[in-house]
């Protein structure tokens, strides 16, 4: 049985420090999204202790993740959506729209796509690529 996650004061944003593209992305969160530092915390997966927040490395390598104070997590697009209703006023209505029933049919697969291209888009590098899936078992 996996540990209760840690109920937190602040909602938190966890992102892959590790690439470029995900790292200019939280900058962005962190300076135009946010109102001011309480409205949620920013933090790369690989300098914070993911056990309390019920997180894995694998999966914030391969998603960003939304965290609320109750310990719910989220990932992929609906932690853009959870982020985006956590920002500024100009903000909520794509926060919104991402979270809204049958959004994520188109949302989700979108998300994906620029997860496994996040090097290739501007700001990444060849560190942002994830590793290639093993192959399928015989």
């Amino acid at each position: 049985m996996s540990p209760e996650p840690l109920r937190r004061t602040l909602p938190v944003l966890v992102f892959d420090g590790d690439c470029a593209f995900c790292s200019t992305s939280a900058r962005f969160a962190t300076s135009r999204l946010r109102r001011s530092p309480a409205d949620f915390a920013v933090e790369p997966w690989q300098l914070i202790d993911l056990g309390p927040l019920g997180l894995t490395e694998v999966q914030c390598a391969e998603a960003l993740q939304w965290v609320d104070t109750a310990g719910r997590a989220w990932s992929g697009h609906q932690a853009v959506g959870r982020t985006l209703l956590a920002s500024r006023w100009w903000a909520r209505p794509a926060g919104a729209l991402l979270l809204a029933p049958g959004v994520g049919l188109v949302a989700a697969p979108l998300y994906r796509w620029v997860s496994r291209n996040r090097h290739r888009l501007p700001g990444g590098s060849p560190a942002c690529a994830l590793p290639a899936p093993p192959p399928p078992a015989a």
